[in-house]
C-alpha cells in the first residue's frame, strides 16, 4: 500500500472514531409529564418535583429531559394528551391529579406511571394495595378526603354553634367527587352536622355555588382537595370573604392567599416524592417493587387576619396546635 493511501485510510478511521463514540451513548431518557390543569401557581411545586429527581442524580436538561403536557382544565383534552406521550415511548408517566392518572391508566398497560394524589387509589381502583399496588402504576397519597372527619373537626372548634355546613365538590372529577362526599357526610352525621352539597366544575359555576350564600346561608363551608379549586384559589378565598363565610380548605395554598383555615397534607412534599420515586424508576426499579408512599406531614394552618375580619375568636388550644399562624 502506498503511504498516501496509508495515511488517508488511518485519518479516516480517527474521523470515524468520535461518530462511533457518540454513536454508543446512551439516549437521555424522557419523562411524560400529565397535567390537568395548567402551569399558572405550580412553578414552587415543579420545583419540589425537581428536587426529588435531583436526590435520585437526574437533572432536568443535564441527564432527563421532561415532555409537559397541560391541559388547561379541559379535562376532555387529557386522553390524546397521554396518548401523545404514550407514542412519544416517554420512559415513566408522571400524574399529580386524579383525571390525569386515569387518562394515563386508559392509555397504556406497560409504561410505569407515577401519581401523586389526595384520594385512596385502592379505592379508584389504580392499585391492587398500598403495599403491593401491581400493574404499573404506584405513587403518592395525601389522603384529601380521608381528612373530612378531622377537618370537620376543626371547622366545628372554630365556629361551635355551626349546624350547617355547605361542601364544594367537583363533579367533573366523578370518582373522586363520590369518594369524598361519601366521607364527609358520614363524618358530618357523626357530629351532628347537616351537609350541603354544592357543585362546581367551572370558573362560573363556582361563583354561582357562592351566590347561593346570599339566600341559604350555611354556618360554614367545607371546600373539597381538588386541582381546580387550587388553582382557583384566590377567586374562591375573595368569594368566602365576601359573603362572610367561614372556611376550612384542603391545603396550604388557600390560607396564604386569605383562606381562613387550612387543613391537609404537605402537597409540595408530596410532590417531592413522585419526584424521587420517578427517578429511582428511571434507574430500573418496577412500580410493583415500590410501595404507595402515604403522606407523613400534615399541617394546620390558621389565617388570623382573615378570622379578625370575619369576626371569629380563634380558641387558644386551636392556635397552640397550628403549625402556622399567618397574623
Amino acid at each position: 500500500m502506498r503511504r498516501r493511501e496509508f495515511i488517508t485510510l488511518i485519518g479516516g478511521a480517527a474521523a470515524a472514531w468520535p461518530l462511533a463514540a457518540s454513536a454508543q451513548q446512551p439516549a437521555m431518557p424522557v419523562i411524560g409529564f400529565l397535567e390537568s390543569r395548567s402551569p399558572d401557581g405550580l412553578m414552587d411545586r415543579l420545583r419540589e418535583f425537581r428536587q426529588g429527581l435531583k436526590e435520585t442524580g437526574y437533572v432536568e436538561g443535564e441527564n432527563v429531559a421532561i415532555e409537559y403536557r397541560w391541559a388547561e382544565h379541559q379535562v376532555d383534552r387529557l386522553p390524546e394528551l397521554a396518548t401523545e406521550l404514550v407514542r412519544r415511548r416517554v420512559a415513566v408517566i408522571v400524574t399529580p391529579t386524579t383525571p390525569a392518572v386515569m387518562a394515563a391508566k386508559a392509555a397504556t398497560t406497560t409504561i410505569p406511571i407515577v401519581f401523586a394524589i389526595g384520594y385512596d387509589p385502592v379505592a379508584l381502583d389504580l392499585v391492587a394495595s398500598l403495599a403491593r399496588p401491581g400493574g404499573n402504576l404506584t405513587g403518592i397519597n395525601f389522603f384529601n378526603n380521608e381528612l373530612a372527619a378531622k377537618q370537620l373537626e376543626l371547622l366545628r372548634e372554630l365556629v361551635p354553634a355551626a349546624t350547617r355546613v355547605a361542601a364544594l365538590v367537583n363533579p367533573a372529577n366523578v370518582r373522586n367527587a363520590s369518594v369524598a362526599l361519601a366521607d364527609l357526610e358520614l363524618a358530618g352525621r357523626a357530629r351532628g352536622l347537616q351537609i350541603q352539597v354544592l357543585n362546581a366544575s367551572t370558573n362560573r359555576e363556582i361563583d354561582a355555588a357562592f351566590a347561593t350564600f346570599r339566600r341559604e346561608r350555611p354556618d360554614a363551608l367545607f371546600v373539597s382537595g381538588d386541582g381546580l379549586f387550587t388553582s382557583r384559589r384566590v377567586q374562591m378565598v375573595q368569594l368566602a370573604t365576601l359573603h362572610q363565610v367561614p372556611t376550612i380548605f384542603a391545603n396550604r395554598d388557600f390560607a396564604e392567599v386569605g383562606g381562613l383555615m387550612s387543613y391537609g397534607a404537605n402537597v409540595a412534599d408530596a410532590w417531592r416524592q413522585a419526584g424521587v420515586y420517578t427517578g429511582r424508576i428511571l434507574k430500573g426499579a418496577k412500580p410493583v417493587e415500590l410501595p404507595v408512599v402515604q403522606a407523613s406531614k400534615f399541617e394546620l394552618v390558621i389565617n388570623v387576619q382573615t378570622a379578625r375580619m370575619l369576626g371569629l375568636p380563634v380558641p387558644p388550644t386551636l392556635l397552640a396546635t397550628a403549625d402556622e399562624v399567618i397574623e
